[in-house]
Order: C-alpha cells, then sequence, then structure tokens
C-alpha cells in the first residue's frame, strides 16, 4: 500500500510512507459473512447501536486536510499503527528483500523504522516473532529458525546480524559484550555540536523523569559540576553506567548535522543521551530526550519546519534519524577476514539531507542514490 506522492517540501514524508507502505501490501478484506448478516432484517436494538456509531463515526472523522504534506503526515500515523497488523508471512517477505549480506553462518538485514526487535507490552509483532519463517524464505521449508545477534531500539534503522546456529549467534553476542565490533551510525542532529569532533565521556544512569510519576529515561551522571563558578566533584550513582560515544560532523548547516557517531560502549540510548544532553544536539525526530523535564513532542526551530515542510502540531509524527550505517565483525574463524557491513539510510533520511542542506561523504556517494531509487526502504 504506497500512497501517492506529494510534491516538495514534503518529501521526507513521501520517502517515509513508501518505506512502510512497501511492508503493508496485504492486508485482510470484509468477511463474507458480515455481508450475510447484513442481509439479515435489523432488530430495533441492533439498527439504533448502529446508527449511534454511525453519528458518533462523522463526529470523530476530521476533514482531508488540503495541504498535501499535511495529508502525508496523516497517513504516516495510519501506516504506523498498520505496522503491528500486519500479518507475519507478510513481514518476514519484506524482511527477506532487505538482506544485505547472507553466507553459511550469519544473515544481515536492514531493519526498518518501527519495528521492534523484542516483544514487550503493546507489542503484537516483532522480528523475533518472524525469525522462522524467514529462515524459510532464505533457506528452505527445513530451515530452522534464525537467532538474533544483538538488538536495535525500535526508532533506529541499519545493520541487524543474524545467525543461523545458536552457537554462532553467542559467539556474536560475546564481541559485542566485550567490545570488539566496530560499529558506526549516522544521525542528523538539531543544531551543530561544538567542537565539531570531539569524545563524550560522561556516565549515564536511569531516573524517573521530574515531575513523571512511573516514567523513566536515561540521563547523564557526571562526575563533576559547576558550583558558583569552581568545579565541584559529584557523588557518583552507584547505578551509573560508564558510557563513551566518539563523534565527528560530516556536513552542516546553520540549523542542523549529518553526524557519525561511533560509540565505544553499548549503554541503553547511549547515543540518544549524549547528543541531546551532553552536546545539546539531540538528534532529529527524537521525543523521548529532547527535553528532560517534559514529555511531548520535539520542538523544532522556525528554519527547520520550513525546510522540511512541517508544522510543529505535526512534529509528533517526525522519525528518529538515527541509522546504524555500518557494522565490523571480527573474524569468526581462523583462516576468516573480519567482516564489514554496510546499510543505505531509508529513503525519508536522505529526503531531510536533501532539505535541511546536508550532504552525504563523497565516499557514500552511490549509496546516497540507490537509496533515492524507487523501492529502497
Amino acid at each position: 500500500m504506497v500512497a501517492p506522492g506529494c510534491s516538495a517540501p514534503g518529501l521526507w514524508v513521501r520517502g517515509f510512507g513508501q518505506c512502510l507502505g512497501s511492508l503493508f501490501t496485504l492486508f485482510s478484506k470484509p468477511l463474507c459473512s458480515a455481508a450475510a448478516a447484513a442481509s439479515q432484517p435489523l432488530d430495533a436494538q441492533r439498527l439504533a447501536e448502529r446508527l449511534r456509531a454511525q453519528k458518533q463515526q462523522q463526529k470523530t472523522k476530521e476533514p482531508a486536510p488540503a495541504n498535501p504534506v499535511q495529508r502525508r503526515v496523516r497517513e504516516l500515523v495510519r501506516f504506523t499503527e498498520q505496522l503491528q497488523r500486519v500479518h507475519p508471512n507478510v513481514l518476514a517477505k519484506a524482511l527477506s528483500r532487505g538482506v544485505v549480506h547472507q553466507d553459511k553462518e550469519l544473515v544481515v538485514i536492514n531493519k526498518p523504522y518501527g519495528l521492534p526487535v523484542h516483544g514487550g507490552p503493546g507489542v503484537k509483532l516483532c522480528i523475533s516473532d518472524v525469525l522462522p519463517v524467514l529462515a524459510k524464505i532464505l533457506h528452505g521449508p527445513k530451515a530452522k529458525p534464525l537467532h538474533l545477534c544483538h538488538r536495535l531500539d525500535k526508532e533506529t534503522t541499519g545493520v541487524m546480524v543474524l545467525a543461523w546456529e545458536k552457537e554462532v549467534a553467542h559467539q556474536v553476542q560475546e564481541l559485542f559484550r566485550t567490545r570488539q565490533v566496530t560499529k558506526k551510525y549516522w544521525a542528523i542532529t538539531v543544531r551543530v555540536p561544538v567542537p565539531e569532533a570531539g569524545v563524550v565521556d560522561i556516565p549515564i544512569v536511569e531516573k524517573e523523569a521530574q515531575g513523571q510519576q512511573h516514567h523513566h529515561k536515561m540521563t547523564l551522571s557526571p562526575s563533576y559540576r559547576m558550583d558558583d563558578g569552581k568545579m565541584v566533584r559529584v557523588r557518583s550513582s552507584r547505578n551509573a553506567q560508564l558510557a563513551v560515544t566518539q563523534y565527528q560532523v560530516l556536513s552542516s548547516s546553520l540549523s542542523a548535522a549529518l553526524l557519525e557517531l561511533q560509540p565505544i560502549t553499548g549503554i541503553k540510548h547511549q547515543l540518544r543521551v549524549h547528543m541531546s544532553f551532553g552536546l545539546d544536539c539531540p538528534i532529529l525526530g527524537d521525543h523521548k530526550y529532547s527535553d528532560w523535564n517534559r514529555l511531548a513532542p520535539q520542538k523544532l526551530s522556525a528554519g527547520i519546519l520550513k525546510k522540511l515542510g512541517l508544522q510543529q502540531s505535526k512534529a509528533r509524527h517526525l522519525p528518529l534519524h538515527l541509522h546504524a550505517c555500518q557494522l565490523t565483525l571480527p573474524a569468526l574463524q581462523p583462516q576468516k577476514e573480519e567482516l564489514t557491513l554496510l546499510c543505505r539510510p531509508p529513503r525519508y533520511f536522505v529526503n531531510s539531507l536533501r532539505h535541511l542542506d546536508l550532504k552525504m561523504p563523497s565516499r557514500d556517494h552511490s549509496a546516497d542514490e540507490e537509496a533515492a531509487q524507487p523501492g529502497a526502504q
């Protein structure tokens, strides 16, 4: 189900809709029994209930906006809701089209946006649910289920490693745990970090957000703070975890930047916390960590909104612009070489770069062009 395109400046919206739309080509149709039931006479109670339902639906139904960008934003909301209602076979087929590497030990996919890796509250469908079907699509009907080697956040796109055998999965998991895997991400940030390259080395701890009961966020737990102009050592929290992120600006404009991020450690939401609270440059579309004191959609400048063709009231539908672009695994066997895996960014990411006057690095120019072709995620 790919919705019709619209003219600029809403191209990033069209790209995101096409990315999700490729997952929704099959949906269930009304059952024949429903038509048969409609032909039967209605009693007074059923007729009244139906009339009340129709009246309520007319009240809640909003008129279609005339602005094409706003129409596309509404479609994005519908697409993300439908993602949890896709049949597992349809999702597995879509993931098989996103395979970027396959050998006797590993399968590497380009994880789409909005798809959780594991189940949980409110999750009806996730990657782990469809691994048996995906294995059969790739390796025949007798194939055993694939195994997860690591995880990415629901909102993060890019390189995702799976293994055919449980032993290989454990081996790769150990490489991640011992920090032998080199990971690189691309992120579009609001504002440009100063300096343009460096290391953020600030511990991270999980806390209950101020004024928001039962809502927890990861936040910084620095060892020092300023008090009346003096540097004062802070007693560290016993729950704080070491977190180190290397970053470099690849391209920048007045209001935004494309960053390459290399997490040295692997703490939950580390990149998002370090960018927002450490460098004061939150990732575009990060509605959770753009403001510590409130739980609200990301507040964007008038300049960014104009370039993206969005209104602030619709900014809550902006997807997180964080992409796992490269992953390098050490050799799993003595006679093999290390494996470098690359994934092109999704179309909405590329479109946002274009509208924000940001450029992809020249060495990845071919990946940029490929991502812009029809059918690219």
